[in-house]
């Protein structure tokens, strides 16, 4: 059974970083691609990074580019998202997600494995 769970999520101010983690495990962390999302209250889940399961590949929203860097850990069975210059527009659950197909994470929401969450407020 696979699971996913999201850690370092907090209250910070404006301007500040926040390092989130997700620990995959019940299967081969290896063989999967890996992506985090997000959602804010009364909004749609939003995609905001994504890596191939190697790490050489990694895709980002257009809200979080340049801002935001997704890393794994083969080793450790870890996904990382360094949250730099956060802004109160940041705020939401972040979600990471897991699938053997990093195309299914990048085109739709439907990637097999998901983490519970942990939330990300910044306040102004």
């Amino acid at each position: 059974q696979v699971q996913l769970v999201e850690s370092g999520g907090g209250l910070v101010q404006a301007g500040d970083s926040l390092r989130l983690s997700c620990t995959f495990s019940g299967r081969t962390f290896s063989t999967y691609a890996t992506g985090w999302f997000r959602q804010a209250p009364g909004k749609e889940r939003e995609f905001i990074a994504a890596c191939s399961w190697d790490g050489s590949s990694s895709y980002y929203a257009d809200s979080v580019k340049g801002r935001f860097t997704i890393r794994r850990d083969n080793a450790k069975d870890t996904v990382y998202l360094q949250t730099n210059s956060l802004k109160p527009g940041d705020t939401a659950v972040y979600y990471c997600a897991a699938d053997p197909s990093l195309r299914v994470i990048l085109d739709n929401f439907l990637a097999a494995y998901w983490g519970q969450g942990t939330q990300v407020t910044v306040s102004s």
